[in-house]
């Protein structure tokens, strides 16, 4: 069997499925990509056991149909350093020997049969659709993901969770410190559905669809899910579980208001965190009208750092205390010049909002503070 293709189109669709590959499996058949040819288009699949991406290629040319196995390293390394050019693959269907042929040279070696390799379990007859736009997909998923948990007690954490009601999408993350949530207006459901997308899926398509203008369409029931994009599929594993009630966490009367540039707050709390104690990383925010003073110590190596800012602040004097990792986390994964921090006591949980919404959406951070030694 022979086959024709373009050298950079192979490269770059080897290069997005080989983050599916784990450094370690289990089956060998694992360390491969499957090639299936069939009527002129190849579809190439990666897989790890419990996701499965494939993608789809036209081929400039094609002599026959047929199924193989490659090692994801021969393959990959050998075509990603070669320029644009026509690359033909010549299959011996019957040793799996294969010639890669390209301008100036040639790459011999073997490949395996495909039948060993895993196939995803297809979704009940009882399996909802979300449509979403891929940019808006893939800005909220890394949006979202910094703020999952590793946790082995309570998997669901580990994971994004999408809740679809009768008025919006809700797209939430949280590890118990802190929370993001994003609400999507445009997509609804009479039927309330809910899955909740492992970290490392969620990962695979941040990266896939921020090259795509395409919808996406997440088709799932209550164990897996089947994600079409423009280039592919990915099939994946759910993590099960009843996620927590975020709603409840979330409150509804913080009536301080502090309003300050997203990025000044970023790089002071950067510059002070240094100082603060390696085991809490707890920074303070002292806030009064007009201004707020962001300050750090280790009592324990004679180190602080203290430095003030202009805000805009309308509520009564407080000093409160955070993680200082977990607010940098937050104010990076904002989008806008300006954010609002809604504040009850030093108690209580505090939220921040971009004070300009992206259109159709509603972005909630909450940060859990922390209670300070004075």
């Amino acid at each position: 069997m022979r086959l024709t293709i373009s050298s950079t189109t192979l490269a770059s669709r080897l290069t997005a499925l080989s983050k599916v590959f784990n450094s370690k499996n289990s089956l060998p058949i694992l360390d491969c990509y499957l090639f299936e040819v069939n009527s002129n288009q190849l579809t190439i699949t990666a897989s790890d056991s419990e996701n499965v991406m494939t993608t789809q290629i036209q081929l400039d040319e094609s002599d026959g149909n047929g199924t193989f196995a490659v090692n994801n390293r021969n393959i990959l390394d050998a075509v990603k350093e070669l320029p644009e050019q026509p690359l033909t693959l010549d299959v011996d269907m019957s040793t799996y020997a294969i010639k890669v042929i390209y301008m100036n040279g040639m790459y011999n070696f073997t490949a395996q049969s495909g039948d060993e390799f895993p196939r995803m379990q297809p979704l009940n007859d009882s399996a909802a659709a979300i449509t979403i736009e891929s940019k808006t997909l893939a800005n909220d998923i890394a949006h979202s993901i910094f703020a999952t948990a590793n946790e082995e007690l309570r998997p669901v954490m580990n994971g994004i969770y999408f809740d679809l009601k009768e008025d919006s999408l809700a797209i939430v993350a949280s590890d118990g410190h802190k929370l993001v949530r994003t609400l999507n207006k445009n997509i609804k459901s009479e039927k309330p559905m809910s899955f909740i997308l492992p970290k490392k899926p969620a990962t695979l398509l941040k990266n896939v669809l921020q090259k795509t203008e395409d919808d996406v369409i997440i088709r799932f029931d209550d164990r897996n899910a089947n994600i079409l994009f423009p280039e592919g599929t990915l099939a994946c594993r759910l993590i099960e579980g009843r996620y927590p009630n975020y709603n409840s966490v979330i409150p509804q009367d913080n009536p301080n208001l502090l309003t300050v540039d997203r990025m000044v707050l970023a790089s002071v709390v950067r510059r002070v965190l240094p100082f603060a104690s390696d085991s809490s990383q707890q920074i303070r925010l002292h806030i009064e009208t007009g201004k707020a003073v962001i300050s750090s110590e280790d009592i324990d190596f004679y180190t602080s750092a203290k430095e003030e800012i202009v805000c805009d602040y309308n509520g009564m004097p407080m000093d409160i205390g955070f993680k200082g990792t977990s607010l940098m986390e937050i104010l990076t994964n904002l989008d806008g010049e300006e954010v609002e921090l809604k504040l009850a006591d030093p108690s209580r949980p505090c939220l921040i909002i971009p004070t300009n919404q992206p259109e159709n959406e509603d972005v909630l951070m909450l940060i859990m503070p922390m209670l300070l030694n004075d």
